[in-house]
């Protein structure tokens, strides 16, 4: 990324200085940020510290970053790309997901194409499947930090949940300690969650999809409700929590904003950011696709919002084309790589490679 260098440094021999950024973007103060954030960061921004219980973001400061003008997007990508350093320094974390049980889901998420409830062409569709939970050692030899099993349908049965940590306990001693184990297997209960988290998962994936006020014009069959239940009873076992949306779907920019909120308040450890890909046969078919600019500025959104969060990239990054490196400036610190559910994903020997060539390190990352 090419910054003007007056704009950033108060001159070529001297640090560069955050004290001059982005001062247009904000008519209320900056958004405080969270107690862990470097006093650094905080003076130089010259905002106040507020208990970790109050929203860290209003609604007009979530705004604000939503409608950053074009020419002002390299100053709002430098504060977020301080932030991401502060906390997670220059390492991304990888994962891979494997779809372990595919289509004829009973929910009817307007977004997917597994739902039974859309006339999809060529779904895939099968049971839970011993043989692809077991398909890791083709992912193996990429540096992932977590590697994940999802599955279709509300949720999974407590026999489905047996085979899985029967899997889990069988497959971690011949792997090793990393990568660690998730899992998306929709609402389960604690009691199961809790076998899960004895059978060695470390990360429960459960996105809320939207805000809550745009939520019933997505999906019909569950409520915001039960996802937020669902990430409750993950976190009351001891496991991680990954919870994010996905972004396209219609929603309007206050309700991108309210979704920020919802998950600064949840804490949970990692946020994975979805861009619509419209899939024929669903009722979000003719969705256009989310502008470049505005994926970056909804990446830089959630960083400033949830700046103890990991924020991941998952699917739709492709819509970036040639400006997908910056999506790491705006903030994020985290990869899905591989294919993903029902559509086709980056290719590891690409990502890897723009890894490289930014100089980020990609290597495992020590944080058990």
């Amino acid at each position: 990324m090419v910054f003007i260098i007056t704009q950033f440094f108060t001159n070529a021999t001297k640090k560069p200085t955050f004290s001059r950024l982005s001062p247009y973007l904000f008519a209320t103060p900056f958004p405080p940020l969270a107690e862990k954030t470097s006093p650094t960061i905080i003076k130089a921004f010259q905002i106040p510290l507020i208990p970790r219980n109050k929203p860290m973001i209003t609604l007009a400061q979530g705004l604000a970053i939503l409608q950053t003008p074009p020419e002002k997007i390299p100053e709002l990508l430098a504060q977020t790309q301080a932030l991401r350093l502060e906390k997670f320094g220059n390492r991304i974390a990888l994962c891979a997901i494997a779809n372990v049980k595919s289509g004829a889901c009973g929910e009817n998420c307007a977004f997917c194409a597994q739902s039974a409830h859309h006339a999809v062409p060529q779904t895939s569709v099968y049971p839970l499947c011993r043989e692809k939970i077991r398909q890791f050692p083709t992912a193996s030899p990429l540096p992932l930090q977590n590697f994940g099993w999802v599955t279709s349908g509300c949720r999974l049965s407590s026999r489905e949940v047996a085979i899985l940590a029967e899997e889990l306990q069988a497959l971690r001693p011949q792997v090793g300690e990393r990568p660690f184990w998730c899992a998306s297997l929709g609402c389960l209960p604690r009691e199961d969650l809790l076998r899960l988290q004895n059978a060695g998962l470390r990360r429960f994936h459960h996105n809320l999809e939207t805000a809550r006020s745009f939520f019933p014009n997505i999906c019909t069959t569950h409520t915001y409700d039960d996802r937020i239940q669902t990430v409750r009873n993950a976190r009351s076992v001891g496991l991680e929590i990954c919870c994010g949306g996905i972004f396209g779907l219609g929603e309007t920019l206050e309700q991108r904003v309210e979704l920020a909120q919802t998950l600064a308040e949840l804490r949970v450890e990692e946020i994975p950011l979805n861009f619509l890909v419209p899939i024929p046969g669903t009722p979000l078919e003719n969705r256009p696709p989310v502008p470049p600019l505005d994926i970056l500025r909804t990446v830089a959104l959630f960083r400033i919002a949830c700046p103890d969060s990991g924020i991941r990239i998952c699917a739709g990054r492709s819509a970036m084309g040639p400006l997908q490196s910056l999506l790491f400036y705006a903030g994020a610190n985290g990869l899905m790589v591989g294919n993903l559910l029902t559509t086709p994903g980056g290719i590891p020997s690409s990502d890897l490679a723009l890894l490289h060539d930014l100089e980020l390190d990609f290597e495992l990352i020590d944080n058990s």
